[in-house]
């Protein structure tokens, strides 16, 4: 008998559950409503836990890898190899995604999810147990490399739709606040990062810290991982999860078929922003190596200071629902990109300025970054036709990553050493003329259609 379910102002009919959606969900199964706000906390768990690893690993790339693994550079060309190696995990990200919806589409999400999760935890563990290029020379680079491209893959499979489903879920009048929790993730798994290392640098004598101790963060990774795991697999595992998903015709699709029908919407999607993503590394990753690099400063007090901005930063992204729910998604991620390409104008003054300019461009620059990171993910990929939406907004996020922040750190670290800070400001300027380009070319196709 044909049934009507609405959700979010949203009705499908004739709701049948497609033969994915029966897959194995033996996982703390159980029945029953799930609410916008049960979604957002696995939102939050899932992305918190990928933040994490991410970060572990990007403040190790600054404080360990060009020591460890790169000593036969001066530390400049060490940190710059070690943020090529930073690099690959977002150019596998867009591969694991496709990869593993081809796993979800045989074996269903809570497969894809395990294997994604698994494997993101292996790569990071794996990480701890590296030997040092003064153990095994150039092979040690090769596998943590290797490591590298893991991590990506697994976060490109690690998509669950949570996102998308909350977006569509969420009242309508909410859109901006439910959109904003899943990135919160960010400076949650930044402050945890960058506490452990805080810590470890403060506890241990530089030599101890370079032997051994900057291998707990990543067995910490691993055992964050498996909680997080757990929780979004309760949620995932749920048949009301599974039949809201399929309601939304929330599945994977084929890649060509999405690049001949929506590849535009992915483009401009990506490209929207572009200001958020490089600014993300260009105020957590880039100073603590420029820092370290040219500064005297203590590394444990920026992590410190870095830390207090990520907060302030997750406060931000708080505020930014109340702000897209008020005056538009649109509106907000054009009025950062604004303001986002006149702080730009500001780095060489704010990094070159002592102590207090430094600090100030920790703070402005992380209230910036969670004012426009928490609209950021999504405000264009509401285009995509229902049965593209899945698959478009997880490539988009890929393309996003790829393009904004794969290789900021490497640049601006490169141009900022060769050439001056004045350059680290046009590439962030960059950043911000091309998300006002892509969100006024959407608008005007949508005034067109």
């Amino acid at each position: 008998m044909a049934t009507t379910t609405t959700y979010g102002g949203e009705t499908n009919a004739d709701y049948q559950p497609s033969p994915t959606s029966q897959g194995a969900r033996n996982v703390n199964a159980r029945d029953g409503h799930i609410a916008p706000g049960e979604i957002a906390v696995g939102v939050v768990i899932g992305r918190t836990s990928e933040y994490f690893d991410f970060f572990v690993y990007a403040i190790a790339s600054v404080l360990v890898f060009p020591s460890v693994f790169f000593p036969f550079e001066d530390r400049l060309e060490g940190t710059l190899w070690s943020f090529a190696i930073f690099a690959l995990a977002f150019i596998a990200r867009p591969f694991g995604t496709i990869a593993l919806m081809a796993v979800q589409k045989r074996f269903g999400r809570e497969a894809k999810l395990t294997i994604a999760l698994f494997l993101l935890g292996s790569s990071t563990v794996g990480m701890a147990f590296l030997p040092t290029y003064s153990d095994l020379g150039a092979v040690s680079i090769v596998l943590l490399a290797l490591l590298r491209i893991g991590q990506g893959v697994a976060l490109g499979g690690s998509w669950d739709g949570l996102p998308s489903l909350l977006a569509l879920n969420a009242p309508e009048n909410k859109r901006g606040w439910y959109a904003m929790l899943g990135q919160l993730g960010a400076p949650l798994g930044f402050i945890v990062a960058a506490g452990l290392f805080a810590y470890m640098l403060e506890a241990l004598s530089g030599l101890d810290f370079l032997d051994w101790g900057w291998r707990y963060p990543f067995f910490v990774a691993f055992a964050i991982n498996v909680v997080a795991l757990f929780a979004r697999l309760r949620l995932v595992s749920t048949p009301e999860y599974s039949r809201l998903l399929d309601e939304r015709e929330l599945e994977p699709t084929n890649v060509v078929e999405l690049s001949r029908n929506q590849g535009r919407n992915v483009i401009i999607g990506a490209l929207a922003a572009l200001a958020s993503y490089a600014l993300f590394h260009l105020v957590t990753v880039f100073p603590l190596s420029w820092i370290t690099l040219y500064s005297t400063r203590s590394i444990e007090d920026f992590l410190l200071l870095e830390m207090v901005g990520a907060a302030l930063a997750a406060g931000a992204i708080v505020l930014s629902g109340l702000i897209a729910d008020r005056f538009g998604r649109r509106r907000t991620l054009g009025t950062l990109a604004t303001l986002i390409a006149i702080f730009s104008g500001f780095v060489p003054m704010l990094m070159e300025g002592g102590e207090t300019g430094q600090d100030l461009f920790i703070i402005v620059g992380f209230c910036l970054l969670g004012l426009s990171y928490g609209q950021a993910a999504g405000a264009v990929t509401a285009n995509f036709q229902a049965k593209y939406r899945y698959t478009g907004a997880a490539l988009t996020s890929d393309l996003a990553w790829l393009v904004g922040a794969a290789f900021a750190p490497l640049v601006a670290l490169g141009l900022s050493a060769h050439f001056g800070l004045a350059y680290v400001s046009l590439y962030l300027l960059s950043g911000a003329v091309g998300s006002l380009a892509a969100l006024s070319l959407n608008r005007a196709l949508e005034i067109r259609n």
